[in-house]
């Protein structure tokens, strides 16, 4: 059952996807999504919209899963709207990990997360999301890195999605999940209002090509983030204020303007995925007749 395993052991295992390596031990996770997922489904009633978006790349690809930030409980919901069919593997601040005596890092562990340092170019972390959506996992990245409205931080947006997306050459899936901002909320007690999580559509870094290098990065991880800001307020993409959301940040709303990136479902991407493996395949086979 894996009980002795240490967290860097399981930090290094796979989860899902479709690596034939021993894979972290999945009856804590299903235990964890029945009683979690049934305390929420009762206090919260959530529910989950457009999950097609995300069932139809399992087993294909991995992605990137990117969501914007406004209560802890967003990390529960990215976790159980996923199950049982998928699961994803969170990129979570390295200082939870430790806390509780290691207590609560053995749980988070044992649910697939793994640690990144803040602020700095974590390589190993990188490595490891690298290699779980080489495998065709999903791994959750949160680009404001904090809550929206929490402390004195001024919201701002980090660009490793999209490095981590373009080294592991996989899709980006912008959700969001509307309603866990209201239960707590400064000054009033604690409330328990509908949850749902909400998918959009999946975005294919090669279709962002004309941007210069120098900003491409964070470029995209802006676009994605603005998906999911689309998401959670139900309007269109355009209508996002991006510059009131993130005022110390550069504003690309005139670039993506100019330059409309295509919109496809996640059945067409699972296409061009499909495409272009077989298109390597073929290659590699010539490759090896010659």
């Amino acid at each position: 059952m894996g009980l002795f395993l240490s967290k860097e052991q399981m930090w290094d295992m796979p989860l899902g996807g479709t690596s034939s390596e021993k894979q972290i031990p999945h009856w804590f996770g299903n235990i964890a999504w029945v009683l979690v997922g049934l305390a929420f489904k009762v206090a919260f009633r959530y529910r989950v919209e457009r999950r097609e978006s995300l069932r139809a790349l399992k087993d294909e690809t991995g992605a990137v899963v990117v969501c914007n930030h406004t209560s802890f409980l967003d990390v529960c919901m990215i976790y159980l709207a996923a199950r049982p069919q998928q699961w994803v593997r969170l990129m979570g601040r390295a200082s939870l990990f430790g806390k509780a005596h290691g207590l609560l890092g053995q749980i988070l562990t044992r649910a697939g997360a793994f640690p990144v340092k803040r602020d700095s170019a974590d390589r190993l972390s990188i490595k490891r999301a690298v290699r779980d959506l080489k495998d065709r996992e999903l791994v959750g990245i949160l680009p404001e890195g904090t809550r929206r409205g929490k402390g004195n931080k001024v919201p701002a947006i980090h660009g490793g999605a999209a490095l981590i997306a373009r080294m592991a050459d996989v899709p980006i899936l912008p959700m969001t999940v509307r309603g866990v901002e209201k239960v707590k909320v400064k000054g009033e007690r604690v409330r328990f209002p509908k949850v749902t999580v909400v998918y959009g559509d999946p975005l294919l870094l090669q279709d962002f090509d004309f941007i210069d290098k120098e900003e491409r990065l964070d470029a995209i991880t802006w676009y994605a983030l603005r998906e999911c800001f689309a998401l959670f307020y139900d309007i269109a993409t355009e209508e996002v204020p991006m510059d009131e959301l993130f005022p110390e940040g550069r504003d690309f709303s005139p670039l993506f303007a100019a330059h409309p990136i295509p919109r496809r479902t996640s059945d067409e991407v699972v296409a061009m995925v499909r495409a272009q493996r077989a298109e390597k395949e073929s290659a590699q086979r010539e490759k090896d007749l010659s």
